[in-house]
């Protein structure tokens, strides 16, 4: 064959023919062939159902797989949704916090102000405060400072003529209650000795005068158990000799003693109790007006009369005259204490020296030329 006929393939093929010969005659079948078609067929038959069978199972597993992924895609986009809104509710809470802050700011800003302006006002009331200490006094601490001066004045008065430490005590309270209104604080000091006279007058207060009123009551209550004295010389002196005597005796009795007055108590027991309760009661109203020379007079009179006219040998007329003796002793009037008269006379010396710092100060007003009130209306 030639490289011609190599590269045309119609080359190769076989001349046709004119005349094709007779078909040769069919053979007859065989037996054995129906046997093996027939198992030719179940086979078949066979493998398409086992091929069916495996189809339905890779379908069956090819649906499973679509069902786990579609549940997994599912659940993958819950979780992306999840995650959505949690991202969502985070800016949600970052905005808020953000908002949150902002507004602390403006409150820290606002407070910071706040706090620069209390600093100023305290600088201004610090030096409002200065001022009103340089300037002179106004009319209501005037006014506050007569009312403080005309109380120590009643107070010192008050225990001058009466020696009675519980008005004065009033009023000095009252006179530095008043100047506790004050709005100047230079009289702080005066205050001080106030206090410094009312804890005089305080310890003075503690002589308490009850327990002498409850001892000279109790003596008064006991004169009626108190044994007058008992005189041997009248019991004894010589009857009357006459018989005009005797009967005259009885209506008309003359005697002689040196000591004028001494005779009627000894004579009357009612009369000498009630001469000692007079003492008595003399003593208790000096005691009441605290009056020292006449609370001594009535203890000497009342001493005199129980020696006079009762028995001083009894215990009762002992205890009395004890009780009398102590008494006696007793100061109702202290002296009046030493720092007494200070607050006023220091409260009258820082109202001088304040008068005399205004009144430089005080300039007078300059006239005003018609011109210029002209122009000002």
């Amino acid at each position: 064959m030639s490289e011609n006929d190599a590269a045309d393939p119609l080359s190769v093929l076989p001349a046709p023919v004119e005349n094709p010969p007779a078909p040769m005659p069919t053979p007859p079948p065989r037996r054995g062939t129906g046997g093996f078609g027939w198992l030719l067929l179940v086979l078949l038959l066979a493998a398409a159902g086992y091929g069916y069978w495996r189809l339905q199972g890779i379908e069956q597993g090819h649906e499973a797989t679509v069902q786990t992924e579609t549940s997994a895609a599912q659940k993958l986009r819950d979780e992306v949704e999840a995650l959505r809104r949690s991202a969502d509710a985070s800016k949600s809470e970052a905005q808020t916090l953000r908002t949150r802050l902002d507004d602390t700011a403006k409150v820290n800003d606002s407070l910071r102000a706040q706090v620069l302006g209390l600093s100023e006002r305290a600088r201004l009331s610090e030096d409002a405060i200065a001022n009103l200490a340089e300037k002179r006094l106004s009319g209501h601490d005037a006014l506050l400072l007569n009312e403080a001066e005309l109380l120590l004045v009643l107070a010192q008065e008050r225990y001058a003529l009466f020696t009675d430490p519980a008005p004065s005590l009033a009023a000095y309270r009252l006179a530095d209650a008043a100047l506790a209104q004050a709005n100047d604080a230079a009289f702080a000091s005066v205050r001080q000795s106030i206090n410094a006279e009312i804890a005089a007058l305080g310890e003075l207060q503690a002589n308490n005068p009850s327990a002498q009123q409850q001892s000279l009551a109790q003596l008064r209550e006991s004169l009626a158990q108190l044994p007058t004295r008992q005189h041997d010389e009248e019991s004894s002196a010589a009857q009357p000799g006459s018989r005009f005597a005797r009967v005259f005796g009885q209506f008309i009795r003359i005697r002689r003693d040196d000591d004028a007055g001494a005779g009627f108590g000894r004579n009357d027991p009612l009369l000498a109790r009630t001469l000692l309760d007079a003492s008595l009661r003399d003593a208790q109203a000096a005691l009441l007006v605290h009056d020292a020379q006449r609370w001594q007079q009535a203890l000497t009179a009342a001493r005199a009369q129980l020696a006079h006219d009762f028995d001083t040998a009894s215990p009762e007329a002992a205890k009395a005259q004890a009780t009398l003796d102590g008494l006696a002793k007793t100061a109702i009037a202290p002296p009046a204490p030493n720092v007494l008269g200070a607050a006023l006379k220091e409260l009258r010396n820082l109202r001088t020296t304040h008068s005399l710092q205004a009144a430089p100060a005080a300039e007078p007003a300059k006239p005003v030329a018609p011109a210029q009130a002209e122009g000002q209306s």
